[in-house]
């Protein structure tokens, strides 16, 4: 098959639109529909269904997306491979890194720091996301490592992606400096029990839905931010109290504080990398990386395995 066919298809996919598709790829829309019409008739199925604002992927155009931005981002890896191996120009390839919100904010960019004085100049971006898709998108191949937790719903499993435990992260609660819980020890769920709460994600209110029915109380979630710096704005501003990771207590705004519970919730932090043509880099950021979290996580050893030694195994599961 046609890989170019195959690209025209995955691009028509991400812009739902054959006219904005073929004004990227610099073709007429006629010949946009044609490449996609010849594949339907090569696999014998549709893939493309017209909807009141452009055109969807059918359910096996769906699945077939999926295989085809697989394959496609594995070719553009070979062929950079070749070119890297040819002018020895490895340690100039880009590295993208995916990061939950919370880890983005202090251990990745730690690691990156450290890495660089290694490395010298490197290109590097940072993207923020959650962590299933952020799992997914190694498998893409879009991202050279991602940083994740085991937060529900949970990591899935691939073969061809390897895991790394890094250690794990107690949530905390996250008050406005003025709350009468602000300098005290550890509480107790049940004494939070008349609070509002606010949450940003599913992960995160399923932890505190857990922790609270262990305790035999019910959380009443009644804000929902659209990120966790709006959700910290809500704690700042008084309107709610959250549940946070322990890695953003070292770097919270000068408003907000936090306190411990007693037995917390908790998650798990993994690094996923691909299997196959690994970044050059990926092997030094993983140790950067724990050395990163082990230090906004005292307390806590971050057992660590290395690859093809037990790489997939799971620490700590949330409790």
């Amino acid at each position: 098959m046609d890989l170019m066919v195959w690209r025209t298809f995955v691009t028509v996919c991400r812009l739902g639109s054959l006219s904005a598709a073929a004004a990227e790829l610099h073709h007429t829309q006629s010949a946009v529909s044609r490449q996609i019409a010849g594949l339907e008739r090569q696999l014998g199925v549709p893939l493309m269904e017209r909807h009141a604002r452009g055109v969807r992927p059918t359910p096996a155009g769906e699945v077939f997306r999926h295989h085809a931005l697989a394959t496609l981002n594995e070719a553009d890896r070979a062929v950079r491979a070749a070119r890297e191996a040819g002018d020895g120009a490895a340690f100039n390839r880009p590295l993208t890194v995916g990061a939950t919100p919370s880890l983005a904010a202090g251990v990745v960019p730690e690691a990156i720091r450290a890495l660089l004085k290694e490395t010298g100049s490197l290109r590097w971006s940072l993207l923020p996301g959650l962590s299933a898709p952020l799992h997914d998108r190694v498998v893409t191949g879009e991202l050279d490592i991602a940083v994740v937790t085991d937060a529900p719903p949970g990591l899935p499993h691939d073969p061809r992606t390897e895991r790394r435990f890094l250690g794990v992260d107690d949530m905390v609660v996250a008050l406005p400096v003025d709350h009468p819980r602000t300098g005290g020890g550890p509480v107790r769920m049940r004494a939070l029990a008349d609070e509002t709460w606010a949450e940003d994600n599913d992960g995160s209110a399923a932890l505190l839905h857990q922790h609270a029915a262990r305790a035999g109380v019910s959380a009443r979630i009644e804000l929902t931010a659209a990120d966790l710096p709006g959700k910290l704005a809500l704690v700042a501003t008084g309107h709610a109290i959250a549940l946070i990771p322990g890695v953003l207590t070292r770097g919270l705004r000068t408003d907000v504080t936090t306190v411990s519970l007693v037995d917390p919730p908790t998650r798990g932090v993994y690094t996923v990398v691909p299997r196959r043509d690994p970044h050059p880099c990926t092997a030094a950021l993983l140790d950067h990386l724990a050395t990163a979290f082990a230090s906004v996580r005292p307390g806590h050893d971050g057992v660590t395995s290395g690859p093809g030694v037990a790489a997939d195994r799971y620490g700590p599961k949330v409790r």
